[in-house]
């Protein structure tokens, strides 16, 4: 069995404006230690999966720094979008391009914008997946155990067990309210990590009889015309094409502590904090304060008496909004005048 990875690494730069740039989106900043998320992301699969043999999907304006990044990958190992169209068409040319060079490997799906806690229990995890991914012939999704129920998050309840750690999905549920997501914790069911494992030939089998939106271009793939591919396919998640609508899916638990850094509030689970519980990072000075997260990148910033904020200055400006307000970011750009929005 010979094992692949495909890492999506697109985005477009505003969970974390105005750090976040769409030339420098989320995976490429330091957002949880000391080295971008991506490079993260490709160091922890050493000892699991070789460089020679880690894809990453990203677009064409991040292509050149992606490489600059990740100097041990191969040139050829990084795959130019030519447009974003989600994340099913990109991991099928991904698993195409390992179809071309190993018809029987398999391939353990993952995005490059991941806070993991536990490097080895990652990687027990992820190849545990692989081998049930080839065991069973199976799409396999690892569910994280959950910590705390948590409204960000999708939900996996497990159905009927095929072995100890390994079950039959029942149903995918998409970030509850809050008193659901405290109903699907207590009946054990998992996060939707969006980790996921399969074979080449299953999961061409499974976009054959269940991705209309990508299945009749495949042909443009072996062809290997790319641009004709992404100019045809409709854009449609992974989750959605193959993982909701297929019979051959499979759950296996992951007991690694995991994050997917959805916003600024989320730096408060996966950093370090001061006594107050804030999570200062660059030149802030933070009096009297607490629970906040300051960020400060192109100047020093000043917080004083407050509680439970976000202040964020970078690129030639200031965000400050609540914690509990920072998951509306996207629509705060929506709405705000482009000359302030748009970021040099």
């Amino acid at each position: 069995m010979s094992r692949w990875a495909a890492v999506l690494a697109g985005g477009f730069g505003t969970r974390f404006w105005p750090v976040s740039t769409s030339l420098r989106p989320k995976q490429m900043i330091p957002l949880v230690g000391t080295e971008p998320l991506l490079v993260d992301t490709v160091r922890r699969l050493n000892g699991l999966i070789p460089d020679s043999q880690v894809l990453v999907v990203t677009s064409r304006a991040l292509v050149e720094e992606t490489r600059r990044l990740l100097p041990a990958l191969p040139p050829e190992n990084v795959l130019a979008e030519p447009r974003a169209a989600s994340t099913a068409p990109a991991l099928a040319w991904a698993t195409a391009t390992v179809r071309e060079r190993d018809p029987d490997g398999v391939v353990l799906s993952l995005h490059a914008d991941w806070w993991i806690g536990d490097d080895d229990g990652f990687r027990a995890t992820a190849a545990r997946a692989l081998e049930v991914a080839a065991h069973y012939d199976a799409l396999v999704v690892v569910g994280i155990v959950p910590s705390r129920p948590d409204t960000e998050f999708g939900y996996i309840e497990p159905g009927g067990y095929l072995e100890d750690d390994v079950s039959a999905v029942g149903r995918f549920t998409e970030k509850p309210n809050a008193a659901r997501a405290a109903q699907l914790v207590q009946k054990g069911a998992l996060w939707n990590s969006g980790l996921f494992a399969w074979t080449v030939a299953r999961f061409f089998a499974e976009t054959d009889a269940h991705a209309p939106e990508i299945a009749p271009h495949l042909s443009l793939l072996a062809d290997g015309d790319v641009e004709a591919y992404f100019a045809a396919v409709t854009p449609v998640a992974i989750d959605v094409s193959h993982f909701e609508r297929s019979g051959r899916v499979v759950v296996v638990p992951g007991r690694f502590p995991w994050d997917d850094v959805g916003n600024w509030a989320a730096l408060a689970r996966v950093r370090k904090a001061d006594e107050a519980r804030n999570i200062v990072v660059g030149d802030a000075f933070v009096r009297e304060s607490a629970d906040t997260v300051v960020w400060a990148e192109d100047g020093p910033v000043v917080v004083d008496g407050v509680s439970g904020l976000v202040v964020i200055r970078a690129n030639g400006r200031v965000l400050v909004t609540t914690r509990e307000r920072a998951g509306n970011l996207k629509r705060v750009l929506e709405a705000m005048p482009p000359e302030t929005r748009e970021l040099g």
